[in-house]
């Protein structure tokens, strides 16, 4: 697929600068004697055929836009030699492949939520709202959603709450095995998928498949297609309100791939499975 030129002139201009910003000494490479020869800052397009291992200018046809549909070796090679962040790794992805990246491309990717975002719950009333990152760790939450849980305390993180504590299990999470297990599991296993060298998720996952109540619902149901649509609903007792659902609506920051914004409504009364929308038309 060929890039436009305007494409090619957004990629090289943020590939130059990158370039630009690293020191090659840094990288093991000798630090330039006076004299002629290159004065540009930072490393040279050789020098990253050097560090990429690659053949001698295939990195200048890289930055140039001239390789067609780059493979993901390539692009995580030079991302993580260039120190992308993940907004600039997602855009290598969207302007040479069209696509987004199928994994984040730092195993911390997600963990750091701005702390604007306690301001923001502190504001939404009417809604349980709370923003977890990308190893499911609750980061901040509303009053709302503090008032869902027995003895108003939420967990410290949601995933593992779900999945593996007793009381969610037997008094929170109504229909849990046949309602809540299906929707979640295919959550932990994406975002395992997402960050594969965070080690805090794999550990979460691990223990999950080795609790004899979780592990084999996970194995069950975690390969599925993620089931959830806007207006998702579940049953849950509320510890003020009593039995009824929550209605979830989820967005993700834009600068935590990964992390979620979680805003649910409660109603109280009984629960009726809603149907799901249709995909064969």
């Amino acid at each position: 697929m060929k890039l436009t030129a305007s494409d090619r002139g957004r990629l090289k201009g943020i590939l130059q600068a990158r370039r630009a910003a690293i020191d090659p000494v840094s990288l093991g490479f000798p630090e330039r004697r006076p004299g002629p020869g290159r004065r540009a800052a930072g490393l040279s397009q050789e020098q990253m055929d050097v560090l990429l291992t690659r053949t001698l200018g295939t990195y200048n046809r890289f930055e140039n836009g001239q390789l067609a549909a780059p493979g993901a070796d390539l692009l995580t090679s030079v991302a993580r030699t260039l120190r992308l962040d993940e907004q600039e790794w997602a855009f290598l992805w969207m302007i040479t492949r069209k696509e987004s990246p199928p994994h984040a491309l730092h195993g911390s990717s997600g963990t750091s939520i701005a702390g604007a975002w306690q301001r923001v719950t502190d504001h939404i009333h009417g809604a349980l709202a709370y923003v977890n990152d990308a190893e499911w760790n609750i980061v901040v939450h509303n009053e709302a959603f503090r008032r869902l849980f027995p003895r108003g305390q939420a967990p410290a993180n949601v995933m593992r709450w779900i999945l593996l504590d007793p009381e969610a299990r037997t008094d929170v999470l109504m229909q849990w095995e046949t309602h809540w297990v299906p929707a979640i599991t295919p959550h932990l296993k994406h975002s395992v998928e997402l960050c594969p060298e965070n080690r805090a998720l794999g550990r979460l996952a691990y223990d999950v498949l080795n609790d004899p109540v979780a592990g084999p619902l996970y194995l069950e149901h975690a390969a599925a297609p993620i089931p959830y649509f806007d207006g998702s609903e579940l049953p849950v007792r509320h510890a003020v309100h009593g039995a009824g659902r929550l209605t979830t609506c989820l967005a993700e920051p834009v600068t935590a791939p990964g992390a979620r914004i979680n805003l649910s409504f409660y109603t109280p009364g009984a629960f009726v499975l809603p149907e799901l929308p249709r995909t064969d038309q």
